[in-house]
């Protein structure tokens, strides 16, 4: 029990019993606690805490003791079975200054600095020269295994993986437009082509040689020549082996947040990677090379670099219906400036070839139905 006598307005002596916790003992013991109040300092056995300096700590337990600790020790407590303390404690909920502001500020620029060193430059490095020591079977076994994560990513239903489309004229329109592009060109890797039945307006590029169509873009294209174009664009990718950096890059700066914020493993690894590669944003230098290897690729096949440019026409004035394949190409090069030069890539005098017969442009077409 505690008391606080009042005689008129002035505070009478206080005296209370409270459980002392000395911070070095693990059992508490029983202490008479009283107010000195020429010193303005609370007393009892072995204490001596200034008013000015207790500081109450939450009850975390039933809420009905005072907890008391004093200004500057962390370990030392106070427990009172009552609150009748409190008002002779004026400073008991103020909050301990932070100190040394200035070096804790530049302690967490630095942090965010190291974190975005690691991320946009370490990584980075990291992952282009790493790309060079993995052998095409790892690269290979890279692709088919991202491409099965991206596949159960976009299922919406969480039954069964988007399934790839496997109509046999489709795929032999599919076939021959690649045996048109790759005619006499001598690829580093064999080139593995995928066509996802997806409504998104995209294709892309994985590790090891495979390109990924989805069904919107051939449904979007408007002629066999502007997929042609894109199928170049993509080889380009491949050729320069971008999907297997920017897939090391992707996981290398996924795995570093998780290290720093957690959640950032198994299924949530999964998702982030693919969408990663799915809108994959290549840098300004390997987007142009890819639209010069497309130019140069599309002219030894007889077929129009300026089919590119149309695509790049067609998809712009789509604006957010195309948003997954405008993200795309629309990677730090002006997509004007890429569409000029796609024009600007056809020689005088050239004389294109179509790429695929009427009949073969309408079962490729239908090749997820």
């Amino acid at each position: 029990m505690s008391t606080v006598l009042r005689v008129g307005a002035r505070p009478a002596a206080f005296r209370s019993t409270a459980s002392y916790l000395d911070g070095q003992s693990a059992a508490p013991r029983g202490v008479v606690l009283g107010i000195d109040e020429t010193r303005k300092v609370l007393v009892g056995d072995g204490i001596d805490w200034p008013l000015d300096d207790i500081r109450e700590v939450p009850d975390q337990a039933g809420g009905d003791l005072l907890v008391l600790r004093l200004k500057g020790d962390p370990v030392q407590r106070l427990i009172l079975p009552d609150r009748a303390l409190v008002p002779r404690l004026p400073n008991r909920t103020r909050s301990a200054p932070v100190a040394r502001r200035g070096r804790l500020a530049a302690w967490a620029v630095a942090a965010v600095a190291s974190v975005a060193l690691i991320i946009f430059v370490l990584v980075p490095v990291m992952a282009d020269q790493l790309a060079g020591f993995i052998p095409p079977e790892g690269e290979a076994a890279l692709g088919e295994v991202t491409l099965e994560q991206i596949r159960g990513a976009l299922d919406e239903t969480g039954l069964r993986p988007v399934p790839s489309c496997s109509g046999t004229e489709g795929r032999a329109a599919l076939e021959t437009m690649q045996a048109r592009l790759t005619e006499a060109q001598d690829l580093p890797v064999d080139l593995t082509v995928h066509v996802l039945d997806h409504p998104m307006v995209n294709a892309f590029a994985l590790p090891g040689g495979n390109i990924v169509f989805f069904r919107g873009l051939i449904d979007k294209a408007g002629s066999a020549e502007e997929v042609a174009a894109v199928f170049a664009h993509e080889i380009g990718h491949v050729v320069s082996r971008d999907p297997t950096r920017h897939a090391l890059r992707s996981a290398g700066s996924i795995g570093v947040l998780g290290l720093l914020f957690g959640d950032f493993a198994g299924g949530t690894l999964v998702l982030l990677l693919a969408e990663r590669l799915i809108e994959a944003q290549y840098s300004q230098e390997a987007e142009a090379a890819a639209d010069v290897f497309a130019h140069e690729m599309m002219i030894r096949a007889q077929i129009a670099p300026a089919a590119l440019a149309e695509m790049f026409e067609r998809f712009r004035a789509m604006g957010g219906d195309a948003e997954g394949f405008v993200a795309h190409f629309m990677s730090h090069p002006r997509l004007g400036d890429r569409i000029e030069a796609a024009r600007a890539a056809v020689p005088d005098g050239f004389q294109p070839r179509p790429v695929l017969g009427p009949a073969e442009w309408q079962a490729l077409q239908r090749i997820c139905r």
